[in-house]
């Protein structure tokens, strides 16, 4: 008698989901009174089974009757791959993670702590975790995958959006987005995806934003990026000290005009024009002329982080140039630094502060992993544009046109170079908007990185900022 075959211990069974009951706390912060929803929404299949589960944090105040009418903000953070705690913990939410006042890391242990500037004030809050962050899980790796893609993304978390909308009687609410970084590609996604579907945004904030990817990636025969990235180089430039004598407005100038210009040259720039080019490059960035030279005229970021402070052996980091890096200069040859020193100082105070704060305050109890960037198991399909250059702006520009009432609020960190301000800046201008709603963008400048609030000056401004654009959003 054959043996019988032995079942595959490495296929696995896809997980049994039941509808989690959420946990609800009470809670008061500076005369605020406040009532935290922690949970996971489910998502149904055609077949009305549960095949993924996205955890959120709802923030509502308690208004009495006119409750359903206060302003609500959905709110997520980017990567792809990140969960909502940067914004949750960063400036939003009514705690916040423990960082120095200039935003670089303290020492440990962490814990939250009170945040006067919170959002909370003047909206109510919903915080979520795509598929594949936080504590969000599908049942199956396939389930998931579904979920990878900026259509897939798209659709899971506007879906979500539907079922909170539903579920908590909110539909005549003024409705608020906030997204930052990728966030920014999902905002504008979800507002073309969303006006199809019965749901307009009072308004949209765009923080840090790209929404068109060809602004930002350093693809052969794409020069775009190093006319754009050229005013956060001087701006880092000017503040480590490396360059002198020069202004923003100047750079912005010489990368718009004869910078522009004597890239798209190309070979066909004369040995004058090129001498001329690097040598303006050098005192805007700091850089050396032999180093700019070799570099062709190109900049890439990972060599400018590595570069500009070569002789301190310090690196620059890459979401918030401000701040330095230790490096392995044992391998000093090499072009990129071994981590991103401003991403570095951002995890252990975030990460253990909310993995202690929704257990111990929230009364949210899971064994799962929090899902901080390791969530994503394959490739993002980024859809018909592939290794090209994914946009959002367009589903933008077409809500826009279907519902022009909508107000943006864009806020941009002059040390950032994840999506520098000057990217941000061209892309507005060249998304084909009509002029009747051109002046539906508030655009602001920080002083800061890509995560502008860690700044306590930048945080307290943002929070104005924001309140008052949140306000004239209503009176249309």
């Amino acid at each position: 008698m054959p043996d019988e075959p032995k079942p595959n211990s490495d296929v696995k069974k896809p997980l049994e989901f039941t509808e989690e009951t959420p946990v609800v706390t009470t809670h008061e912060a500076a005369g605020l009174k406040y009532t935290v929803t922690t949970g996971r929404m489910p998502l149904r299949d055609d077949q009305g089974e549960i095949v993924s589960q996205m955890f959120y944090m709802a923030y509502t105040v308690d208004s009495g009757k006119g409750g359903a009418k206060r302003p609500l903000m959905f709110s997520f953070n980017g990567g792809p791959g990140s969960p909502s705690v940067w914004l949750h913990l960063g400036a939003l939410g009514p705690k916040r993670a423990p960082m120095l006042e200039d935003g670089n890391l303290p020492p440990g242990p962490y814990d939250v702590i009170d945040n006067p500037h919170n959002w909370l004030q003047f909206t109510d809050l919903v915080f979520i975790d795509p598929i594949g962050t936080g504590f969000s899980r599908s049942r199956s790796p396939e389930e998931a995958e579904k979920n990878w893609s900026i259509q897939g993304d798209i659709e899971s978390v506007g879906e979500f959006i539907r079922l909170y909308l539903t579920r908590n009687n909110r539909w005549n609410s003024p409705l608020y987005l906030v997204g930052e970084s990728y966030g920014t590609t999902r905002a504008a996604g979800l507002a073309g995806y969303c006006i199809d579907r019965g749901i307009a945004f009072n308004g949209i904030v765009l923080v840090s934003s790209i929404l068109n990817f060809q602004t930002a990636r350093f693809n052969r025969g794409n020069d775009l990026p190093y006319v754009l990235f050229l005013p956060t180089y001087c701006a880092t430039a000017l503040y480590h000290g490396k360059a002198s004598g020069v202004t923003l407005d100047q750079c912005r100038r010489f990368a718009e005009g004869p910078y522009a210009s004597a890239l798209a040259k190309g070979d066909k720039l004369s040995e004058k024009e090129r001498k001329s080019v690097i040598a303006e490059l050098s005192k805007l960035t700091g850089l050396s002329k032999t180093y700019i030279d070799f570099c062709d005229l190109r900049i890439y970021i990972q060599g400018f982080c590595k570069e500009l402070l070569r002789d301190e052996r310090r690196t620059v980091g890459r979401l918030d140039s401000r701040i330095k890096g230790i490096d392995d200069w044992g391998k000093g040859h090499t072009e990129e630094p071994e981590h991103d020193p401003s991403m570095s100082v951002l995890m252990p105070p975030y990460v253990s502060a909310f993995c202690g704060y929704v257990r111990s305050q929230l009364g949210y109890e899971s064994d799962l992993e929090y899902l901080v960037f390791k969530g994503i198991k394959k490739p993002w399909d980024w859809g018909s544009a592939g290794d090209g250059h994914p946009d959002t702006s367009e589903a933008l520009r077409q809500c826009l046109a279907k519902y022009p009432y909508m107000k943006l609020f864009v806020a941009s960190g002059l040390y950032d170079l994840a999506t520098p301000f000057f990217a941000t800046e061209y892309t507005l201008a060249h998304m084909g908007l009509d002029p009747e709603v051109r002046d539906n963008f508030t655009v602001q400048e920080y002083e800061a990185g890509h995560m502008m609030y860690i700044n306590e000056p930048c945080l307290t401004r943002l929070c104005v900022d924001v309140k008052t654009f949140v306000s004239q959003s209503q009176s249309n």
